[in-house]
């Protein structure tokens, strides 16, 4: 019996198995490691706020967002973000009710989505980034190509992403009641502030 194991071609084979085993071990480092990094390239915002600002003849109009999601792969630049127009909070909640049923028509267009590309930005530069995001801006079931400036800051294992743009109301079919059109201004600022988080 004893014979049998230590054949030749068993030796052979019991000396071949810690290579296997080694060989094995290190691909499934491999995937970890890869898998680690990969998961270290994407980002999900953990505080991701988009506020608007009117400045109006009679009252400006100001509201914040805070329940926005957002992605961002900072490899290929792809980021994308999704918000309910029903969560924007007004300090006037009478301008709220008008914002949702009058204009933005909420019930009927009850979401607004960004998706498209930050370009400039490198995850091994350190401060502050000028970075141009371009893309598609879905806002009351119109969609439009738009280019915005922003900035990008990494701060350890976070990333900083700030932009400010301008939105043409007639160009997402808005419409203002002409009773109120001079109290209103044609256009928006829109300020987009998220912090992301590795996912």
């Amino acid at each position: 019996m004893l014979t049998l194991l230590l054949s030749p071609s068993n030796i052979r084979r019991i000396q071949i198995l810690p290579m296997i085993i080694f060989k094995k071990l290190l691909f499934l480092s491999y995937l970890f490691i890869s898998a680690q990094s990969y998961s270290q390239q994407r980002f999900f915002a953990e505080k991701a706020i988009v506020s608007f600002f009117s400045d109006a003849v009679v009252e400006d109009i100001s509201a914040t967002n805070e329940k926005v999601t957002s992605i961002f792969d900072a490899v290929s630049g792809e980021v994308a973000y999704l918000m309910n127009i029903k969560d924007f909070q007004f300090p006037n909640k009478l301008m709220q009710v008008h914002f949702n049923e009058k204009y933005m028509e909420s019930e009927k267009y009850p979401k607004s989505s960004f998706q498209g590309k930050i370009s400039g930005f490198s995850l091994n530069a350190t401060g502050k980034q000028d970075v141009k995001a371009s893309g598609k801006l879905t806002i009351h079931g119109v969609t439009k190509n738009i280019e915005a400036p922003g900035t990008v800051e990494v701060n350890g294992n976070r990333l900083t992403v700030k932009s400010k743009f301008t939105v043409k109301l007639l160009d997402y079919n808005i419409k203002v009641p002409q009773i109120v059109w001079q109290n209103i201004a044609q256009q928006v600022e829109v300020t987009v502030d998220f912090v992301y988080r590795p996912l």
